[in-house]
Parts: structure tokens; C-alpha cells; sequence
């Protein structure tokens, strides 16, 4: 349910809670019971459905104190009070106040609900006054949002319908400052699609309709080279178009907007124009190449999703740009960090051309310690905020030197290269882009109110801090889904959980980011089809790798880099693939198998992850969560029936992987405990193979539950395990059911998720929010000085303090 009026549902409450005070202290006192001073949304709703099936719960339904809390998304008690945020709908939020002996009910603000939830961590929320608070709703208040929950992630539409009709209704001033953009398009001393011969937008219009009359007489494939002294002289420059037809079909689309301009004719002619002619794409954590890197410690899915994204951007610009008319070869630089123990990597190579494209290269950059010493080792990612802003100095200047001249696009990727591309991007005035892949906030549960106690490790102080400045800097915003942005009616988002937080001792945030803003965009990425593919294209699968698939499957442990030999390789296959960390809970999964005697009947369990030894393996937690899977490996007696083997770096091979478990009608299972997109569930399914993947984050929207795959809640694994043999089980009743889901998830993907639909995407983005930029204050320069006060203040002495305690470079 939505609750549209927040002053009749208050009202409504309060009257309840005093008619019935029994039954609202029934519930109250419910909640209480569970001794904990912070309730999430699960816990509220278990709490109540209790008492609805019991006896007395009856008269509970359909209440309004029932509708409150379907509503209620955090509950924090003390001894009088239990302040509740209620999710009125997607987006909008109201907070309460109820006293745990009057039933009184009052409305209070955010920051007063913040404040309790402070005093109940350390009690700064009671003494510490004057704590900073940051708010960033007045800079938008006057800036056009759209108003429905359908309209989030569909950013640019929203700004073409709103600010196309509010431009142009201004006579003569949005004619002319679209002909002010058109005439500012140069390369290398080259002037593009306008020259000094049109002066007025009245002159514009007469060039244009001169130019199609005399390209309408030739051929429709004549050369713009044949024509380009004539089209010259009407003040026209190369970038409309390669062949005359083309050429017509631009200038038309001109002619139209400055006639009655349409939101998507204007998308339709921004999306030709040539502004876009090399772009850097920052990713400075991990271990960033194209071998021997991949489940190593902060290295998977973003090192993947970034390589094909280039190779798919690269395409579709050198596309443009031909159909423009203009011989340009695209620059695309990923600039990432240069580690000099590079440990059998190529991450000590300051350049590297990536594979399968002409042009695109990495740059590799070395942090500095604050002597100006290159810091030699692999840093993980929440150790490396001391060293981002002189990261960001030395990136510009080597990026600057490699594509001579700035980029006309900045892509930040995760928290480190966002901020990094906000700073960038700022200091060169260029159009930013940002993609989160993960926010880490929502990982850790209560990361904000005891980021205190996780700071050692994490240091969140500076990673909550970053992550505001950049999502509130870029132009705009880059998700693979919905629920990353805004989540579902149920549960919030990743950036939804941005808008109002704290941070008990360092500052409170009341409006962070709106969830509404136009920046926001939903561009799914997709599998490299050439490497995933369907199992039944028998001409295009890899035959030669089945003697290495079957050893890897069903071989002995002789090398050391496995555990167990599976006893009874004809039943099929439960496979996962993902790094070996607490979030990814490979070891869950182990954990239902190993509980679950009918799905052990059914199914052997093949895991490709981490270490076996864990000695190998540089990372805290990855070590604790090897030792624990050796730990279940004995409990659960499972080496006749698991497959453990070390994580799988070949993307050939693990494409022909899936495709060999799809042979022996297996399944994939991620079963992560939360997954921002999901890379592995694309890859999967694109090769045909039935999978199962976790209810929260992305997976959620790629797989329609039944028809292209299975939801599994990880935190009732019991009830997962029992999913996946239910699947067995009518996979051997009807011999015709593998095969659907098959389909099912190989048509999901084809119509959703392609690498040559997001290039087409993001590249008409990234034009029209630069024009957008350009024409309007889309940019918000009242906000970026706020930001940059808040980046000097609160960011850069936390990692400063970070610095001071970072061992020197050698």
C-alpha cells in the first residue's frame, strides 16, 4: 500500500492507538520482546504477522497501526519511545514518534529521527548539539524531478519532455542557444557541423532548407565530399552525415526542432551529432588487466563489465562517426593503477591495448605516499582513499599527454573512481558520468550507525563520504536496474538508503540524494556473445577445451588446486562461480547442500572459487572463508559429492564451463546476499543454463521467477535448497521443462540485456546530457560549491588521518 496523505494517516493512527490501546501495546510490546534496539523491515513484518495469525490477531488487520507498520522500513526503541521510518511510497518517506506507555502518536523530521537513532548508538545525538548536517534538498528545489516512481531511471526522457518544451517556449532563446551549441563542435582544429557564415538561427533555417533542395537532386548515396565546397559555402561543416540521404535526414531533424521541437526528435538529432571523440574510464582498485587477474582480492565482475563495455563502446563511436561522415578513430582509455609487485600481472605495464579493439588501451597510473614515494603492493579498495587526490593530478596529466587533449567523457566506476572522475571531470569542465556497480552501505548492515566500530577495516567515514560527493556531482547516473536506484515496493535501494543516514559522532545526513533526480538512468550491460553463447550452437562451441572442462570437473585433486571427486558424475551439475567473500556466500550455498539430504539425492555441487590452500590467498576475510569451507567439507562428509576448485580466470573456458553443465542439464546458483547487478546470472542464462539467484538487488528484475530462471532468499537457505530440488524433481516428471526455462532465459536475455544496446545508450547519454549541460545550469554550480566545501572539510582530513597511519612506500 501508499499512503499519499501523511497528515490523514498520522491522524488516523493516533486515533487508533487511543481507541485501542490494548492491541497497539500488544504490538509494541511484540517488538520489545526482541530486545534489540534496532528493527529492520523483515523483523517489523515477522513481528506482526505473528500476532495476526494468532488468536487476537483478527481484530489487528486492516488497521491502521497494521498498515503503519506493512509500512515501516527501521524501528529504534529505547525504554519510552520507538521511532519508526515509514516508506510512504518509493522515494517519500514520513518518520513517527510513539510513546511506549501513552500510544501517543506524533510526527517527527528526520533530522529529529536521526538524532534518537544517535543517542541510542553512543548518545551524541543528545549532547552533541551542533553535529554537521548535510542537506542538499534546497539546491533542487527548483530544478524539474519527475513525481512518479514508474518515471525513476528514465532520467533523460524526463529532461527532454521537460526542459525541451520550457527552452524553446521562450521565443528566439532556445533557437538560439541550440545554434550556439552547434557551433562550438570542433576536432583538432577541424570546425564541425556549423561555420562563421550562419550568424542567426533566420540564417540557420535558410542554409538548411537551401542545402536539402540541392542534396535532393543527387543520388541518395553521393558523397559529403562531392558536396562539401558547395554545403561550405551555406555555412555547413562534415559531422551531418557521410552519404546525401543521411545528410537530408539530419538537417530535417534540425529543421523540425526549430519548427515544433518533440523530446524524442531532439533525442533522435543530439544523438548525431559528433561531440564524443575519446572518453577515460576510471577504475583505480584491484587489479585491473586481461589475464591472470580475475578472483583475486577486489577483482571480478567490474573488470569484466569494463572490458566489454569498451570494446562495445569503441564500436558503437567509430559506428557514429563513420555514419557522420568523419574518418576518426575513437580514443578510450581505462585509467586505473600501476602496482610495481605485480605478482605475474601485466598491472606493472603503464600501457596495455586491449584486446579486440583498434585503439582502446589501459593507463596505468602509480599511487604516491605523501612523500612522493610509488606505493609498490596491491592496496585493498578501503585502504586507498589517502592516495586518490594526487592519483587524480598524475592521472589527468599522463591522461591528458596520451589522447592530447582533454576527454570528452569521464566514466567513474565504484566508489574510488567515481570520486575520482568527480574531481577530474570538474577540474576540466568535461561531462561526468557515474556507475556504482556496488554501494557498500547497503552491504553491511547498520555500516553507518557503527561505522565506528568497522573503521579500522573499512573506513567507512571516507567511503560514505565519497560516495555522496560523486552521486551528487555527476551529470549523471549510470544503473543496470531499478532496484539498484529505488528498489521494489517493499524494500529500498541502494541509492534510496543514501538519502537519509548517520554517522554518530561525524555527521548526519537528512537529504542526500533523490532517488527522483533526472540524473538517474537504467542501462543494463549484457555477456560478450562471443564468448556466451547457447549450448545447442554446436558449430561455435569450443570442442578442444572438453578434455580440460571434464578433468576440472570430474578429475582427481593430484594438483592441489581442488577438492573432492565427485562419485556419481552422471547426476547433474549445481554450479557457482563468484569470489570467495562473505556478500557472495559461496559458503551459504555449501551450507544448504550440506543440510539438504534430497538435494544432495539429486544433484552434485560444483564450486569454482577462491583458494584451496588459503595460505595463497592475501586477504582477510577470503582466509576465514576458505578455512570455513574446509570446516563444512568435513562436517557435512561432502568430497564424493562437491567439486571445489580455485576460481576460474578464462573467460573462453568458463564460457564453454556453463555450456558443459547445461550438457549434463544442470543449473547456476548465485547466491549472494545481496548483488547489485549480477554479471554471472547474464552469462549464465546466456548460455542457456537454468539459474537460481538471490531475491535482493539486481537479480530480482533480470529473471522473471518461473518463466527465465528462480529467486532464492539466501537467508532462508533451507528454503532455497528445497527450490532447486523441486526443479530437479520436474525436470525428471517432465522431461520438457529444462528446456523451457532454457528458452526462457535465453530470450531474457536477448531482449534486455546486450552490450550493443547499452553502447547505443550510454553514447546518446552522454550527448544529450552535454547539451543539456551546456544550454541550462543542468550542472548546478550552487551544489558543486557545496560539495567542494564538503570535500575539503570532512573528506580530506579522514584521509589524511588514513595517510598518517599508512605504511610508506619502499
Amino acid at each position: 500500500m501508499n499512503i499519499k496523505n501523511t497528515a490523514g494517516f498520522i491522524e488516523d493512527l493516533r486515533s487508533y492507538m487511543l481507541e485501542n490501546h490494548s492491541d497497539a501495546h500488544h504490538v509494541m510490546h511484540n517488538l520489545l520482546s526482541l530486545d534489540r534496539k534496532f528493527l529492520l523491515h523483515s523483523d517489523v513484518q515477522d513481528s506482526l504477522h505473528q500476532i495476526c495469525d494468532g488468536e487476537r490477531g483478527v481484530s489487528l488487520r486492516d488497521t491502521p497501526l497494521a498498515n503503519v507498520m506493512e509500512l515501516t522500513q527501521e524501528a529504534a526503541f529505547d525504554a519510552n519511545w520507538v521511532y519508526l521510518a515509514i516508506r510512504r511510497r518509493i522515494g517519500r518517506w514520513a518518520y513517527l514518534a510513539i510513546h511506549l506507555d501513552t500510544m501517543d502518536v506524533q510526527e517527527v523530521s528526520v533530522s529529529e529521527f536521526l538524532r534518537f537513532k544517535e543517542r541510542l548508538v553512543d548518545g551524541s545525538g543528545e549532547t552533541d548539539v551542533w553535529q554537521l548536517e548535510v542537506d542538499l534538498q534546497p539546491f533542487s528545489r527548483e530544478f524539474p524531478k519527475p513525481q512518479e516512481s514508474r518515471s525513476i531511471g528514465q532520467g533523460v526522457e524526463f529532461l527532454n519532455r521537460r526542459l525541451s518544451s520550457r527552452l524553446f517556449e521562450e521565443i528566439g532563446k532556445g533557437d538560439k542557444r541550440l545554434l550556439e551549441f552547434l557551433q562550438v563542435h570542433s576536432y583538432r582544429g577541424q570546425q564541425l557541423m556549423l561555420n562563421d557564415r550562419i550568424g542567426s538561427v533566420k540564417m540557420l533555417r535558410r542554409s538548411l532548407r537551401g542545402a536539402v533542395k540541392f542534396l535532393t537532386q543527387k543520388p541518395a548515396s553521393h558523397p559529403w565530399g562531392e558536396v562539401a565546397h558547395e554545403l561550405g559555402t551555406l555555412g555547413f561543416e562534415p559531422g551531418w552525415g557521410r552519404e546525401a540521404l543521411r545528410v537530408i535526414d539530419t538537417m530535417e531533424l534540425l529543421l523540425g526542432i526549430l519548427e515544433a521541437p518533440s523530446p524524442d526528435m531532439l533525442e533522435a538529432f543530439l544523438g548525431r551529432i559528433p561531440m564524443v571523440f575519446s572518453l577515460a574510464i576510471l577504475s583505480p582498485h584491484g587489479w585491473f588487466g586481461q589475464a591472470n587477474v580475475l578472483g583475486r582480492p577486489d577483482t571480478g565482475g567490474q573488470v569484466v563489465y569494463i572490458l566489454d563495455q569498451v570494446r562495445a563502446l569503441e564500436h558503437e563511436m567509430k559506428q557514429r562517426l563513420y555514419e557522420q561522415g568523419l574518418e576518426i578513430e575513437p580514443q578510450i582509455l581505462v585509467v586505473t593503477r600501476l602496482i610495481p609487485e605485480a605478482e605475474g600481472t601485466s598491472c606493472d605495464q603503464r600501457i596495455e591495448p586491449i584486446a579486440g579493439t583498434s585503439s582502446a588501451r589501459i593507463l596505468r597510473v602509480p599511487f604516491r605516499d605523501e612523500s612522493g614515494g610509488i606505493v609498490p603492493h596491491w592496496i585493498s579498495r578501503f585502504e586507498l582513499w589517502p592516495y586518490l587526490e594526487r592519483f587524480t593530478l598524475d592521472a589527468e596529466r599522463e591522461l591528458l599527454a596520451e589522447i592530447d587533449g582533454r576527454p570528452d567523457l569521464i566514466i567513474g566506476n565504484y566508489s574510488d573512481g567515481n570520486l575520482v572522475a568527480s574531481l577530474m571531470a570538474h577540474h576540466l569542465g568535461v561531462t561526468q558520468c557515474n556507475i556504482a556497480h556496488a554501494l557498500e552501505k547497503t552491504k553491511y548492515l547498520f555500516s553507518d550507525l557503527y561505522w565506528k566500530d568497522n573503521e579500522e577495516h573499512y573506513h567507512f567515514s571516507c567511503q560514505f563520504t565519497a560516495d555522496l560527493i560523486a552521486m551528487n556531482k555527476a551529470d549523471f547516473i549510470i544503473t543496470s536496474t531499478y532496484q539498484e536506484i529505488a528498489g521494489t515496493e517493499e524494500s529500498i535501494g541502494q541509492y534510496e538508503s543514501h538519502n537519509a543516514f548517520t554517522m554518530p559522532g561525524l555527521y548526519r545526513v537528512t537529504h542526500g540524494i533523490d532517488v527522483y533526480d533526472p540524473k538517474f538512468n537504467i542501462v543494463s550491460p549484457g555477456a560478450d556473445p562471443m564468448v556466451y553463447f547457447p549450448a545447442d550452437e554446436e558449430e561455435r562451441r569450443l570442442h578442444h577445451l572438453r578434455p580440460e572442462i571434464e578433468q576440472l570437473v570430474f578429475g582427481d585433486n593430484a594438483d592441489g588446486l581442488s577438492r573432492g571427486v565427485l562419485s556419481e558424475p552422471d547426476k547433474p551439475l549445481i554450479f557457482t562461480m563468484a569470489r570467495l567473500d562473505r556478500i557472495k556466500n559461496i559458503i551459504g550455498l555449501v551450507e544448504w547442500f550440506g543440510r539438504s539430504e534430497v538435494l544432495r539425492e539429486k544433484a552434485n555441487l560444483m564450486v569454482a572459487s577462491g583458494y584451496i590452500d588459503p595460505d595463497r590467498s592475501g586477504d582477510t576475510e577470503e582466509r576465514e572463508q576458505i578455512e570455513r569451507f574446509h570446516e563444512l567439507m568435513d562436517r557435512y562428509k561432502l568430497d564424493t559429492q562437491v567439486r571445489w576448485v580455485e576460481g576460474q580466470v578464462d573467460r573462453e573456458r568458463n564460457g564453454e564451463l556453463y555450456r558443459f553443465i547445461a550438457d549434463h542439464r544442470g543449473v547456476f546458483v548465485q547466491p549472494a546476499l545481496f548483488e547489485a547487478f549480477g554479471l554471472t546470472i547474464i552469462e549464465a542464462m546466456s548460455t542457456g543454463l537454468p539459474t537460481f539467484a538471490t531475491c535482493f538487488g539486481g537479480p530480482l528484475e533480470i529473471i522473471e521467477d518461473g518463466i527465465s530462471g528462480f529467486h532464492i532468499d539466501p537467508n532462508h537457505g533451507g528454503q532455497a535448497a528445497e527450490k532447486i530440488a523441486e526443479f530437479f524433481s520436474s525436470c525428471g516428471d517432465d522431461p520438457g521443462y529444462w528446456d523451457r526455462i532454457s528458452k526462457g532465459a535465453l530470450k531474457r536475455v536477448a531482449a534486455r540485456y546486450t552490450w550493443k544496446r547499452y553502447a547505443e545508450r550510454l553514447m546518446t547519454l552522454s550527448r544529450v546530457y552535454g547539451f543539456w549541460r551546456y544550454v541550462t545550469d543542468l550542472e548546478r554550480t550552487e551544489t558543486q560549491r557545496y560539495l567542494d566545501m564538503f570535500y575539503a572539510l570532512q573528506f580530506r582530513p579522514a584521509a589524511s588521518a588514513m595517510e598518517n597511519k599508512a605504511p610508506q612506500s619502499q
